[in-house]
């Protein structure tokens, strides 16, 4: 069974690029590309979610922190992506799991999704 990934990015350069990559390595890609989507997310939860901190409608560091603060979503990995300086404090103080600076490779989003999907 194919393990499922969520990406919430309004960017569709990217989203069309992190689909590519994650369905190549033989993950199930849903795009979510609003914040009111995300907020939407129930079971069966995917086993990742990575979350742009710039959606359109939306702050990816507000959605991180609800859904942390829920009993039914706070255990799934969330996985900040932004270009902006100091991703690695905002993750930490939204309660991410971890996070992506962009522009990234390849190779460290595939490492860094394998910790969390295997």
């Amino acid at each position: 069974m194919r393990k499922r990934i969520v990406v919430a990015e309004d960017d569709p350069g990217i989203t069309d690029v992190l689909q590519m990559i994650l369905e190549d390595s033989g993950y199930t890609v849903q795009i979510m590309l609003s914040g009111t989507e995300v907020y939407q997310i129930c079971p069966p939860l995917p086993g990742l979610l990575l979350l742009d901190i710039w959606l359109g409608d939306t702050d990816g560091r507000e959605i991180c922190t609800f859904l942390k603060s829920q009993a039914t979503t706070h255990h799934m990995p969330v996985i900040l992506l932004s270009a902006q300086k100091g991703i690695n404090a905002i993750a930490e103080e939204v309660g991410a799991d971890n996070f992506l600076a962009k522009p990234f490779e390849m190779d460290a989003l595939l490492a860094l999704v394998e910790q969390y999907m295997n």
